[in-house]
């Protein structure tokens, strides 16, 4: 199958990875739903998102429904006749209404293994877990939350220096190329829709802020995970003297002390079990800095305390 007639649903950076693939495809997108505009910057203009600017570039119609309930948004919707609504972290729930309107329903990339860490945030968690690999789906989506057949999966390794940032670029590329690899199937003898296991469902929730503060006495492998599954946003953090620091990566190293103590004058910080090498830092106003940059501008020697 080719040349599938497709709407895109999309809001932020991860989503525009698809849909560009999308566009340099054979298939056509004739509209493309996304988040409203919000206010942002020191002016509080408004702002399009990411998935609203990369379809207006290439002449896309978007429409930016504060609901899918609207009978009237939901017949316009009907009346694309398409083939399949292509959803990547859209944020908005849909109804049964679209969901059964195109005619092979509506596809979601999901950034996890399901039914592992189904909901909002499963990059993060998936990190934050100690988990060894992850992976993307492409979903059936139906009225549950996640909890769709699967179409086709893709897995990748988790490694001990991988951060929410770099998983999250990796997962956007390995979900646009397993999507174009899927769609010529769908509707088909060769698609082979999977039911989600009841065992093994873990839900991915939102991330507090208030998650970022490092608690130094849990062990040196519990905060690697925390602080890489945060990392580049919100960004786990200590504070020293009144200053905020946020920590972008770290390693895994050997070493013993009071949690939260220096054992060295290179950043080797004391942990309820081990120790953190702190590698990649961040400072409020700067940018991140490796552990020599870093030390030059605030040097922090062995014995002192991070809070």
């Amino acid at each position: 199958m080719s040349g599938l007639r497709l709407a895109f649903m999309g809001t932020p950076d991860f989503s525009c990875t698809v849909l560009q693939a999308l566009l340099n495809s054979e298939h056509e997108i004739v509209c493309v739903y996304s988040q409203p505009p919000r206010r942002a910057g020191r002016g509080k203009s408004l702002r399009p998102t990411p998935v609203h600017k990369l379809a207006e570039e290439n002449g896309i119609e978007v429409r930016t429904p504060l609901s899918l309930k609207d009978e009237q948004e939901q017949a316009y919707f009907t009346n694309l006749n398409l083939d399949a609504a292509i959803v990547v972290a859209y944020g908005l729930l849909l109804p049964k209404a679209i969901l059964d309107a195109p005619k092979y329903g509506c596809l979601n990339i999901h950034a996890s293994l399901l039914p592992r860490w189904r909901g909002a945030a499963p990059i993060q968690r998936a990190i934050m877990a100690g988990d060894r690999e992850t992976g993307v789906g492409i979903m059936q989506m139906a009225e549950g939350l996640d909890t769709g057949d699967v179409l086709s999966e893709a897995r990748t390794p988790i490694h001990a220096d991988t951060t929410a940032g770099s998983l999250h670029d990796d997962l956007a590329e390995l979900g646009a190329n397993l999507l174009l690899e899927t769609l010529p199937v769908i509707g088909t003898a060769d698609a082979d829709p999977q039911v989600q296991p009841d065992e093994g469902v873990t839900y991915a929730k939102k991330i507090d802020k208030a998650e970022a503060k490092i608690d130094w006495r849990k062990s040196a492998e519990e905060l690697s995970c925390h602080i890489r599954g945060l990392s580049p946003f919100p960004g786990a953090y200590f504070e020293k003297d009144g200053t905020r620091v946020k920590l972008l990566n770290v390693e895994v190293v050997e070493g013993s002390g009071a949690p939260g103590s220096l054992v060295d004058d290179q950043l080797t910080v004391a942990c309820g079990e081990g120790a953190l090498k702190l590698t990649l830092l961040q400072r409020a106003g700067k940018s991140p800095m490796d552990t020599k940059t870093f030390l030059n501008g605030y040097p922090l020697k062995a014995g002192e305390v991070l809070e």
